[in-house]
């Protein structure tokens, strides 16, 4: 039936587009501690937050991040093996990711009066 598309695709859907919206705000957020190179950043996302991504998803956005002048970035040469290319959040950066951690802060306090509810069950 058309009208009985799979719920569960449309759950998954809704999820992978949660979180494609957290990644740029999970991107800046990795890097708040200090400078990472780009496997670094996808362990750090997978580790803390477990958002599993791909680099052919993360190096775009780290690419669009830097151009827009929240992050620097450097080739290193590496004592065994290629080089990496590390990034760090400029000031704007910095700010831009404290924006987004308080932006978010706020909206998912505010989302847990209505989510508690349905965690717990009740009817009212």
């Amino acid at each position: 039936m058309a009208g009985n598309n799979n719920n569960g695709e449309r759950g998954q859907h809704w999820e992978a587009q949660l979180r494609k919206g957290c990644l740029e705000m999970a991107i800046l957020s990795s890097l708040w501690s200090g400078r990472l190179y780009g496997l670094e950043i996808l362990r750090r996302l997978a580790d803390k937050s477990n958002l599993e991504v791909a680099e052919g998803t993360v190096y775009p956005i780290l690419a669009r991040l830097k151009a827009e002048g929240l992050l620097q970035s450097e080739w290193v040469e590496a004592e065994a093996g290629h080089p990496r290319k590390y990034y760090w959040l400029t000031a704007s950066g910095r700010r831009r990711a404290q924006q987004m951690a308080e932006a978010w802060n706020d909206f998912s306090a505010s989302l847990e009066v209505l989510v508690q509810p349905v965690l717990r069950g009740d009817r009212r």
